[in-house]
């Protein structure tokens, strides 16, 4: 995390409105990994002003890839993604292999005052968390942002739903919480168990009756990308489908302006 884990905001005007944008980077790479584009997507998370970026598969050390690409950044992924814009950031490991790591990260305007990632894998290769933030936004308690990405696997999803759920329910019952990612819940079955649970609501399907296609980002046809939220409304919820944003990643970022 890029700041004092005690530092808190004091005598500052209250936050009732916040700018929430997630996005799969694809590790900074085209579609089917045919180009490195990092430097054009941190322009395209720049322009949109957003107070917490949620982002998955961004990458925090690839040694072959930074002497292979001469844009490759020195900093982590998420690092360079944040520059000036965003005070603090968190970073959640999930896949390591020989030349580095990759996992979820948060971009935050307000100071994040602690952080967690929680291993939610289940079994075989793929290793997928959560990454739990608790952020300081003046005159709230605390606000809670979980960064997720769930598995390709429906088995695999329902489990690591269950133990989204349990994480909601050890949280205080009035406090904010902004739940967003890519779920991979292409059968909507994940977000159906969800949808039971009625202190939630997902923004996309609050105002237009279902989750956001963002998936291929060219010809969306999947609904993978979701943005949850509790004791918070949702408002002009969309979806980042112009260029520069469909060539960026092979997911669609989405983006919604959340009431505390």
């Amino acid at each position: 995390m890029s700041s004092d884990p005690k530092r808190h905001v004091v005598d500052a005007p209250v936050i009732h409105r916040l700018r929430v944008l997630t996005v799969n980077t694809h590790k900074g790479f085209t579609a089917l990994n045919r180009r490195f584009i990092l430097p054009e997507l941190r322009e395209a998370v720049r322009s949109t002003s957003a107070d917490l970026v949620f982002l998955q598969e961004v990458v925090g050390e690839h040694e072959r890839h930074s002497n292979r690409y001469n844009e490759w950044p020195q900093t982590s992924q998420y690092e360079f993604l944040a520059d000036s814009m965003w005070s603090d950031f968190a970073y959640g490991r999930n896949a390591v292999y020989p030349d580095g790591h990759h996992g979820n990260a948060l971009l935050s305007k307000y100071p994040i005052r602690e952080y967690r990632n929680l291993d939610v894998s289940i079994t075989g290769p793929e290793r997928r968390g959560l990454l739990h933030c608790v952020l300081d936004v003046p005159g709230h308690a605390e606000v809670h942002a979980i960064c997720v990405h769930l598995s390709l696997l429906e088995s695999h999803r329902q489990l690591q739903l269950q133990l989204l759920c349990q994480l909601l329910e050890s949280l205080p019952d009035d406090a904010p919480v902004i739940i967003a990612g890519d779920f991979n819940d292409w059968q909507l079955q994940g977000n159906a168990a969800l949808a039971r649970r009625d202190y939630l609501h997902e923004a996309f399907e609050r105002h237009h009756g279902r989750p956001a296609k963002t998936y291929p980002a060219r010809f969306p046809l999947l609904r993978l990308d979701r943005i949850y939220l509790r004791n918070a409304s949702s408002h002009a919820p969309q979806i980042l489908g112009n260029k520069p944003w469909t060539h960026l990643s092979d997911h669609l970022p989405l983006a919604v302006e959340v009431h505390l």
